[in-house]
């Protein structure tokens, strides 16, 4: 039965991200924290920041390591295949339909629609973690975190592994 949720959790994400990673994680976290209760707020905040800081595609990262944490070796195949096949069929059944129609201005207008939906999804994402932080470590860990990393990103342009990696090391040490 684990192997079910566990596909479960993941293949929806699948199907719904539309655009990838960024706008499939918030569904993961509903999936994950929500429905199955497999991890809370703060568990799933640092596997994502884990993923963030390795190469390659973030759903998958964190699909593995989820799948792993809950079903061991076969959990994690399980995991990680129900995130790319909903991709892998669209990319085998419809590859010709949406060649085909890839100019059509109604595909684009789907596309414009959609991409308010993922910046909301990210954005609700982004105040949970905001507030989990500030409850859980208070409102000035909280402001020096998030203004040095936009400093670090924004004006020094440092990598985003590193903020994540330097942020890490920082909550190790102070927190």
């Amino acid at each position: 039965m684990i192997y079910w949720e566990i596909f479960l959790a993941f293949f929806i994400p699948g199907i719904l991200g539309y655009g990838g990673g960024p706008s499939s994680i918030p569904l993961i976290e509903k999936e994950v924290v929500d429905r199955y209760g497999w991890m809370n707020v703060n568990e799933f905040s640092e596997v994502l920041a884990l993923g963030n800081a390795l190469p390659g595609p973030i759903a998958t990262k964190m699909a593995g390591y989820i799948g792993y944490q809950q079903g061991g070796v076969l959990g994690s195949v399980v995991s990680v295949f129900a995130t790319v096949a909903p991709s892998l069929i669209l990319m085998i059944v419809l590859l010709g339909f949406l060649y085909k129609y890839k100019d059509s201005p109604k595909v684009k207008r789907m596309t414009t629609f959609i991409r308010p939906i993922i910046a909301v999804l990210l954005g609700v994402m982004a105040f949970g973690f905001f507030f989990t932080s500030y409850q859980d470590t208070g409102i000035w860990q909280t402001l020096f975190l998030v203004v040095a990393s936009f400093f670090l990103l924004e004006k020094l342009k440092v990598h985003p592994a590193l903020v994540i990696v330097a942020a890490m090391g920082y909550g190790a040490v102070f927190i």
